[in-house]
Parts: structure tokens; C-alpha cells; sequence
């Protein structure tokens, strides 16, 4: 049987829960995984146009960033060890109002470079010009989610969050059966969309079956401002508003009581966990053992890199592995398969799919290498603990998204990485 590409490794890790295949391979045709086995099997059953042979790799799924505001790569290390409601209000809004969809794509491209280089497949974004980046990154190869942030006061796209609602309508419309693009609904918090604005979103969310994407609970301050407002915790007002449903998407939720989280388990909404922002903002720790003891389906995210500062999911989830650990004084409150699985797998269910975050026969051809026959990789007893507690983005050799090669050998293939970082470096000179 003919396919277009057949890649083997020394390892290949189907999902968090399953059993490694040692000389494992995939044969992919178009954008899709059409056999998975040893690469005996393979080559015995598939005549390949083309072969990825990485004799001291590992397959794993592609990892899924389930938060980033990706064109932030432009403020990285521009104000830090300062608390969130400064650092936004003195700092990062002042240079958001100057942003253009010229400097949105070229924010996207060194972004999505990151991002390829360090593992990462897919990406859901809650910022602004969201149409400017889906053009760029589509281009680029990622996949991605993308929500306009919707807010009571102008943001640097539209006037108010009525607009950009409309223009989510109409971002929904264009991009409508794009094989890399998804538009969601993205109200930015409780606090910066009025009540009716919430109802709106979640009302044209749910008419578009889209993801409804919204910070929660990430500072204490935020939960005693919609107290004093409404006399509820944000997780119970969103739920009397009906917003919080099984295609909800809340980020953070550092500050949450049992309450929220059974609100959370009940309603089938999931929880996107950004450990190195909240602690680099000093917002707090989510609470993750106990989310997971509720059933609350968690994923990981980066946050935007201004407030991380990066984007490599490899650091995130060793840092989420260890920080319960911790602070419960226990070493088995959170395993390696768990933090993987938020992901991977976990990252995919909370995005409504099935066919990502796993490598199995009919899934999308989403994937990384990692090569492990570097010193930091070896030896290498168990690939779940060596992907979650010991490699990092540069350990990635390799990256397909949807059966395309995006990056081969460490090497960028469809983006000009000198070029990019030469015209970065002219555009933040205006910026700051």
C-alpha cells in the first residue's frame, strides 16, 4: 500500500496510557495517520514517496498550548516581578494600543517559531487582529484556536466587544471548514465584560457550537471584585449566567473553592492550568490534585510569554509535575502520565477532538521527535518521565502538523528564522 510519508524512531509513545512501541513507526497519507506499528510491520505493509528515519527518536503525540496570547513574544522580559493588575495597566496595555495587524503577524511568525521548535502542534489564542494571526499561522503550518478578546472598554482591534463579536461572526464564516483553523468566543474575564456581554458571547457560542474561551479566578483580587459586585465567587456567577457548559474553556482558576470546582466537574467544563505565570505574577497555585479528584478535565498552557516568558510546554509540564508535589509533601499526588496527558489527550477533549493529541490509526498526523541520543536524554528507562521531567524544547529535532514537516533536523522549513529575528528586532524598537 502506498503512503506519503513513513516515519520510525527508536520509540514511539501513542498517548500517555499506552505502551511505548520500541522501533516504532506511523505511515501517514494526506494530513492523516493511516498505520501505527513496529517499522518492520510497516515497511512490510507500505511503500512510502517519502521516509523519516530518526534511529534514536521518540515519537509523541504533539503537544497542545491550550492558552497563549502568542504575539506577546514582543514583550517578553519587558516588565517583570511586578503584580498582574500593574504589570497589565502600567505596562502591557500602554504598548497593546500601539500594536497593528502588521506587527499582530510578525509577532505570530517568531511565536509559531518557538512553538514548532519546542514540540508544540496545536495552540489556542485569546488576544488581538485574531484574523491576522490565523493567516499567519495557517500559512506557517500550526494549528490553532483563535478567540477575539471581547471587552467593555476598546482593545486595539475594535471600539467595544459588541464589534468584535460580530467580527468573530464573520471570522467564524471565513475560515469555515479550514483544516488548521477554529474560531472561538473569547470574553476576557467577569470583570472586564459586563453581564450582558457575557450573555452575548455565550449565546453566539453556543448558535456557532464554537469554544467559549475566559480567565477565571486568577487573582484574589478578581474573586473579591465580583463578590462585591454580585455576591458570588466568578466561577457561580458565570454559572447563573449559563456560560459555563462542557464547551467552556476557563484559563487559570487559582483561586477556586470546592464549590467552583464541583460547579466546574458538573458542568463538563474544562480548566486550562498556567503554572509559571500565575507563580511568576505572584497570582497563587491552582489547585490541581483536587480538580483531578473532582473529574475536572485539566490541560496545560503557557500564558502569554510576557508573563512566563516562553512558550515551551516541556518546562511547563515539568514544573506543574513537581509544584503539587511540593506543596502536598507528597511525590505521588500528580504523576508523569497525568501531566502529559493535560497535554496531549486531556488538551484535545477540552478543544472538542478526538483525533489530536494521540497517535492512532485515522488521527490527524500531529507530532514531535525528540532525540534522545544527547546527554541530557540518556539513558532513557521510562519516555513518559524522560518527556515530563527531563527534556526540553530544544531537544525536539523534528515537528508535523496535519502530515507537513515543519521542522526537520532542528531546521525550520517554512519559516525564514534569520529574516524573521532581523525584522523583530526593527519593529520593537517602536514598541517600547
Amino acid at each position: 500500500m502506498r503512503c506519503d510519508l513513513l516515519v520510525t524512531a527508536r520509540f514511539l509513545l501513542p498517548s500517555p496510557h499506552e505502551q511505548v512501541i520500541e522501533n516504532g513507526a506511523l505511515a501517514i497519507t494526506g494530513d492523516e495517520i493511516v498505520d501505527i506499528g513496529t517499522a518492520d510491520e510497516l515497511l512490510l505493509n507500505h511503500q512510502p514517496s517519502q521516509r523519516l528515519e530518526r534511529p534514536s527518536g521518540l515519537i509523541i503525540p504533539g503537544l497542545i498550548n491550550c492558552h497563549t496570547h502568542i504575539p506577546m513574544v514582543l514583550f517578553r522580559g519587558l516588565a517583570d516581578d511586578i503584580p498582574l493588575k500593574r504589570w497589565l495597566e502600567e505596562y502591557i496595555f500602554p504598548r497593546e494600543a500601539k500594536l497593528t495587524p502588521e506587527i499582530i503577524a510578525l509577532g505570530t511568525e517568531l511565536a509559531c517559531a518557538e512553538m514548532i521548535r519546542s514540540g508544540t502542534t496545536a495552540f489556542v489564542d485569546m488576544y488581538f487582529h485574531e484574523d491576522k494571526m490565523a493567516e499567519t499561522a495557517s500559512k506557517i503550518g500550526l494549528r490553532g484556536w483563535y478567540g477575539e478578546g471581547l471587552l467593555d472598554f476598546p482593545s486595539p482591534s475594535f471600539p467595544d466587544g459588541y464589534q468584535a463579536l460580530e467580527a468573530t461572526i464573520e471570522m467564524a464564516e471565513k475560515w469555515k471548514n479550514h483544516p488548521l483553523v477554529e474560531i472561538a468566543v473569547a470574553p476576557h474575564t467577569p470583570y472586564t465584560c459586563s453581564r450582558d456581554l457575557l450573555l452575548k458571547a455565550g449565546e453566539i457560542a453556543q448558535n456557532m457550537d464554537a469554544l467559549l474561551l475566559i480567565h477565571l479566578s486568577e487573582t484574589a483580587w478578581e474573586v473579591q471584585e465580583i463578590k462585591s459586585r454580585f455576591g458570588k465567587t466568578p466561577t457561580e456567577y458565570l454559572y447563573n449566567l449559563g456560560v459555563l457548559t462542557e464547551k467552556t474553556l476557563a484559563i487559570h482558576g487559582v483561586h477556586l473553592t470546592e464549590s467552583d470546582i464541583n460547579i466546574l466537574a458538573a458542568t463538563g467544563s474544562s480548566l486550562c492550568h498556567c503554572p509559571e505565570s500565575n507563580l511568576k505574577l505572584g497570582s497563587g497555585i491552582c489547585p490541581v490534585p483536587e480538580l483531578l479528584s473532582a473529574g475536572v478535565n485539566l490541560c496545560i498552557g503557557t500564558d502569554g510569554a510576557a508573563s512566563n516568558n516562553d512558550l515551551d510546554l516541556f518546562g511547563e509540564m515539568d514544573f506543574a509535575a513537581k509544584l503539587p508535589k511540593g506543596i502536598h509533601h507528597d511525590p505521588a499526588v500528580v504523576w508523569a502520565e497525568q501531566i502529559l496527558d493535560m497535554s496531549t489527550t486531556a488538551a484535545a477533549r477540552a478543544l472538542g477532538r478526538q483525533d489530536i493529541g494521540r497517535l492512532a490509526k485515522g488521527c490527524k498526523a500531529d507530532l514531535a521527535i525528540l532525540d534522545l541520543h544527547r546527554p541530557g536524554l540518556t539513558p532513557c528507562f521510562n519516555p513518559v518521565s524522560q518527556i515530563v521531567y527531563t527534556a526540553k524544547g530544544a531537544d525536539v529535532s523534528d515537528l508535523i502538523v496535519a502530515g507537513k514537516i515543519l521542522l526537520e533536523r532542528h531546521e525550520l522549513t517554512t519559516i525564514d528564522q534569520e529574516r524573521l529575528i532581523h525584522e523583530i528586532h526593527q519593529v520593537v524598537k517602536g514598541l517600547v
